[in-house]
């Protein structure tokens, strides 16, 4: 596997090598040892999530604070997506700064964002099937949602917004400046 750090530290594309013929391909997408001794990271995964979602689904930008938040491992196993993660740690030098990067079955990219970011993918093809690791568990009472479309960001979503399709938790998101004081 190819690991690059990006922009923000400890933020990694991941690209898994395909051993491929005529019958479709084999890759291992995950390796503990490798992941370890590549990033510098002692991260367990506890948890495997997937989602599947149609064109312009937009999920996110999801965070859970304090103790609860979780670090993650994404990637796409069916259609194409744009990742996201917006660094939340109140004393980084990228704090509000974020990290986009297109998914697909194609590339075969993975990104792994620590704790502390808030996260999110908007679909880009007509279905995707989006899946992740998680290295804490699920806790409602700590989720929160950073708006998607907060100029302070400066997110370049690929398509029109009015096409976009939020849940009614991600519609009612807030802007940075109103989470940075519960961070």
């Amino acid at each position: 596997m190819k690991y690059s750090e990006t922009a923000i530290k400890d933020v990694w594309i991941i690209e898994p090598q395909r051993f491929g013929d005529a019958r479709g391909y084999f890759m291992e997408a995950f390796k503990l040892d490798e992941f370890r001794s590549q990033t510098g990271l002692d991260i367990t995964f506890v948890q495997d999530n997937e989602s599947m979602s149609s064109r312009g689904v937009l999920r996110g930008l999801h965070f859970q604070r304090g103790e609860w938040s979780q670090a993650k491992l994404v990637r796409v196993s069916h259609g194409r997506v744009l990742d996201v993660a917006v660094d939340l740690r109140p004393d980084s030098p990228t704090f509000g700064r974020h990290v986009a990067v297109e998914l697909s079955q194609e590339n075969a990219r993975q990104l792994f964002i620590p704790r502390h970011f808030a996260h999110g993918f908007l679909v880009l093809s007509d279905t995707t099937q989006f899946q992740y690791k998680v290295d804490n568990h699920y806790a409602p009472q700590a989720e929160a949602s950073l708006l998607f479309n907060d100029p302070e960001l400066g997110i370049e979503w690929p398509i029109d917004q009015s096409e976009i399709l939020l849940s009614e938790k991600d519609s009612n998101a807030l802007p940075l400046s109103r989470l940075r004081s519960t961070l």
